[in-house]
């Protein structure tokens, strides 16, 4: 309790953007744990980093859709193909936060010990708490995500800034960015959309990184007023 961390959803970014992620945590030496949703060469990177847990971060829209374009059959076999690439997680959040209670029995029996599927957004004004589940996972809410921000700007409830939260959280307070919405500095999903021809282009994409304050400053205030604290 009383206590923050921080969390990163990997989301098939381009090794640049990963790194660059990566830097600006290690700059501040803090720690993160990440969820993995791919083999990239960096996988060797964040295992080394002291900063960095490594959980998993399964997509199950595929199958959920009728078109998994990658050849998976089920759940479990989405589940199985990431904990061969990252064994020793312990960690899960499902791609779009899909969730359901046959999939928190699939994650308990590969070995997963907690779960953050659940976001509770900021201006809810919920005080957080984790609690176990009957399969002896343990649940996390999380209550701050880079891209839903944006989706709250659209509306009339107002989502503090990470910094924010931060200075004011009780209870447990994750707070959650994404590498591609960091290295683009994302301020209105309307960027990211227009660019997905190129996601996977990081020099390409960093012509149309955002110059005023976006993502990648919500960040960089959050990790230099924690690291002072």
């Amino acid at each position: 309790m009383n206590k923050w961390f921080l969390t990163v959803d990997v989301d098939w970014a381009p090794d640049e953007a990963i790194a660059d992620t990566l830097d600006l945590l290690q700059r501040f030496s803090l720690a993160s744990t990440w969820m993995i949703t791919h083999e990239t060469p960096l996988l060797g990177d964040l295992r080394n980093s002291p900063w960095v847990e490594l959980g998993i971060h399964p997509n199950f829209n595929g199958i959920l859709e009728g078109h998994d374009t990658r050849g998976f059959a089920s759940a479990r076999a989405v589940i199985k193909d990431l904990m061969a690439l990252v064994p020793d997680a312990k960690v899960v959040r499902s791609h779009s936060v899909v969730q359901s209670s046959r999939l928190l029995d699939l994650c308990g029996e590969h070995g997963l010990s907690h779960d953050v599927n659940m976001f509770i957004p900021s201006g809810s004004a919920n005080i957080c708490t984790p609690w176990r589940s009957w399969n002896g996972m343990t649940r996390v809410p999380y209550v701050w995500q880079d891209d839903v921000w944006c989706l709250y700007e659209m509306t009339d409830q107002r989502e503090r800034l990470p910094i924010e939260v931060y200075r004011s959280y009780q209870g447990i307070v994750v707070i959650n960015f994404h590498p591609i919405h960091v290295y683009l500095n994302t301020e209105k999903l309307e960027r990211y959309e227009s660019l997905r021809s190129m996601h996977h282009n990081a020099r390409e994409l960093l012509k149309h990184r955002y110059e005023g304050y976006g993502t990648r400053n919500r960040l960089i205030d959050l990790l230099s007023v924690a690291a002072a604290s």
